[in-house]
């Protein structure tokens, strides 16, 4: 997620600075009321490893297992004319090789077939293409690869038209009869409704807030205010969480732009929604890591002193745990129990809570850990962790409330965590 290819311009306003964006000019053509999709969606954090038989076959099972045809769609890389290596297979990363790689990865999982869709930044006016049209009405589901989601925006959007392109109107509509729509990073990323986000760090999030736009410093909180492709509207998106540190920035983004929900997903792991969109929302776990739920709609924050954030709930989903959008159940999967704490461990401390890119020695799942022996313990109701960075250090602090449970598998650790209260303050 850094700063997009150059296009065309326009110039937001971010706290009095005109920031240059990157746009294409095309026609506009005003999207179609969205009907209730009856598809469903597969988003990845990122990472997805080439032999996840679980995600990928998920995938091809709801495009029609062994009659899924796949369209794959790696417009968020770089094109192959920006690629130094677009002529070696074994160093290539750009669009058309990204695609290739993807195609027969699903091949090699069982679909009966899958192609890459000829569209990227060399290849805008494919996105309004009859034949393109065709070939993707030709397929029973789509994945989004990862890169740069303002390429998407660009390519498929229209840019600062943010209008639908042909393909995507295509998309939409095969949602909407029933298809599957998978992505993984950007690709995830780029299904979320209004405020997406472009970029940005957690310390620096929680220090400076946030600016509508893209920015050349890729540690500023940035966000798209139209947002993506709305497939996913009931809360914001965010990927590589635990790798990269990203709670900060999502409760963060969430609170400055009003939103009381954040789907934070894992790396490698996927969200599995059911009737996006609607009443009858549902969403679950796929994967060896898990989704963080943050709710914030009791949250409260300050600015006096620098920024601060209290009310939060923070919930852990792993492998197999449901989640209720439209009445916020979370169910933890059936064959998990609840965890009864039985030793007096106390919490060890943690002075990267966001695993800082400055620390040479931080760990990734860093908030993660920190929650999890909490909720292990008897000895303790609440526990901190610090920001790696200072000036002001920032502080987060988990507690047990009420209605705070946690469940363990077999491996006999906690796995889940529902509601777990965390609050931001700096000192």
């Amino acid at each position: 997620m850094r700063t997009p290819t150059a296009l065309g311009r326009r110039a937001v306003l971010t706290g009095g600075t005109a920031l240059v964006l990157t746009l294409t000019a095309a026609p506009a053509t005003a999207a179609a009321p969205p009907k209730a999709p009856r598809g469903s969606l597969v988003l990845i954090g990122g990472g997805l490893k080439d032999d996840n038989t679980q995600v990928y076959g998920e995938i091809i099972n709801r495009a029609g297992g062994p009659k899924a045809r796949i369209g794959v769609i790696t417009a968020a890389s770089v094109p192959a004319s920006q690629d130094p290596d677009a002529n070696d297979p074994a160093n290539c990363n750009n669009s058309a090789c990204n695609g290739a790689h993807y195609a027969n990865l699903f091949r090699k999982h069982g679909a009966a077939d899958a192609q890459w869709i000829p569209i990227d930044l060399d290849h805008i006016a494919n996105a309004d293409a009859t034949a393109v049209v065709d070939q993707v009405n030709s397929m029973t589901g789509f994945f989004f690869g990862g890169g740069d989601q303002y390429r998407y925006v660009t390519t498929l959007l229209h840019g600062a038209g943010h209008t639908d392109s042909r393909v995507l109107a295509a998309i939409r509509a095969k949602l909407a009869a029933g298809a599957v729509i998978a992505g993984s990073s950007a690709g995830a990323q780029i299904a979320s409704g209004a405020d997406m986000v472009t970029g940005g760090d957690s310390y620096q999030a929680l220090r400076d807030g946030s600016s509508p736009g893209y920015f050349e410093d890729p540690s500023r909180l940035g966000y798209l205010p139209e947002g993506g492709f709305g497939f996913l509207r009931s809360g914001l998106i965010d990927t590589h969480t635990g790798t990269s540190g990203r709670e900060g920035r999502a409760l963060r983004l969430a609170a400055d732009t009003g939103h009381d929900r954040v789907y934070a997903l894992e790396e490698n792991t996927a969200l599995v929604v059911d009737n996006p969109g609607t009443t009858r929302e549902a969403l679950s776990v796929l994967g060896p890591q898990g989704v963080a739920v943050l709710d914030l709609r009791h949250a409260r924050t300050r600015q006096a002193g620098g920024w601060s954030l209290t009310g939060a709930r923070y919930t852990y989903l792993t492998d197999g745990d449901r989640y209720d959008a439209h009445h916020r159940l979370a169910v933890p999967a059936p064959a998990k129990r609840p965890l009864v704490p039985r030793g007096n461990q106390p919490v060890a401390p943690n002075n990267d809570a966001f695993h800082s890119a400055a620390n040479a020695h931080g760990s990734p799942y860093s908030l993660r850990s920190t929650a999890r022996e909490l909720v292990q313990t008897r000895a303790q109701h609440t526990a901190t962790a610090t920001t790696f960075e200072s000036g002001p250090r920032f502080t987060v602090t988990l507690t047990k409330s009420p209605g705070f449970t946690s469940w363990t598998g077999e491996a006999g650790r906690a796995q889940s965590i529902i509601s777990l209260g965390i609050a931001i303050s700096p000192h």
